[in-house]
């Protein structure tokens, strides 16, 4: 089956490149992994190995009947749901304590990643193949970006391994990494009022990510200063402790 491009299917054929994905996750007899565009279902396979259960949720239609066909015991046993569907739309019922291991496309990764950091049921981790520049400016500590302090406000981001573009057919332009966000949780928040506080203060800093903070927040001159920051900082700057700091003003 050729990859869709205007799906951003590339697919991933390294085996040792998916023995370090489900590795990372931690997958073990009797969990519960959602995967998301199992495509061709390497991973799909690499992932019932191990005595789990996949909910594995495909957009592309025509992938689904080879899916089925190459699945079929599994399906009928319930270890495999097939499901087809965009999962950034489709309303899980019941979901359970899960884990969400991915060749996600590289287009929807940030929404892909918020969408199930923000949603009620949350999963217990993350592993996602991602493209290598985006997942080092999530893993990493300086010069923080909108998505990077929304993965920290919710979990803990680990850089695990870069994956070079000829893992995949075809072959993408670029080289990609597997991250892993694990300890995710409503921790820092209190209740939904100020996590909603929070990520509009924080998309109101990095409207215009070059400016100054005070500039994007419309503060008044000392406002920053009285709480301990440069009045010449920028959103970029800032860790997540500083603007969980930021809430008070």
């Amino acid at each position: 089956m050729k990859a869709k491009k205007s799906l951003g299917q590339n697919w991933l054929i390294s085996e040792s490149a998916i023995t370090k994905i489900v590795a990372s996750g931690q997958v073990k007899a009797g969990d519960l992994i959602l995967e998301i565009g199992p495509g061709q279902g390497i991973l799909t396979k690499a992932l019932l190995a191990t005595g789990a259960r996949v909910l594995a949720i495909e957009k592309d239609a025509d992938l689904i009947p080879n899916l089925a066909e190459n699945f079929s015991a599994e399906i009928a046993s319930g270890k495999l749901t097939l499901i087809n569907k965009d999962v950034l739309t489709y309303k899980f019922k019941n979901l359970q304590a899960y884990k969400l291991i991915a060749n996600i496309p590289y287009y929807l990764t940030g929404k892909i990643i918020r969408h199930f950091l923000e949603i009620k049921s949350q999963p217990q981790l993350m592993v996602l193949m991602l493209q290598k520049e985006v997942a080092e400016r999530i893993a990493r500590t300086k010069k923080e970006s909108l998505l990077s302090l929304s993965v920290k406000a919710y979990g803990e981001a680990h850089y695990i391994k870069t994956i070079p573009a000829g893992s995949f057919r075809p072959i993408p332009k670029v080289d990609s990494a597997i991250l892993l966000i694990d300890k995710i949780s409503r921790h820092n928040f209190i209740n939904q009022k100020m996590e909603a506080k929070f990520f509009g203060l924080l998309r109101q800093g990095f409207n215009q990510k070059r400016k100054l903070l005070k500039n994007n927040l419309k503060l008044k001159s000392g406002q920053l200063s009285a709480l301990g920051f440069d009045e010449q900082v920028r959103a970029e700057d800032l860790s997540l402790a500083d603007w969980l700091k930021l809430l008070k003003i």
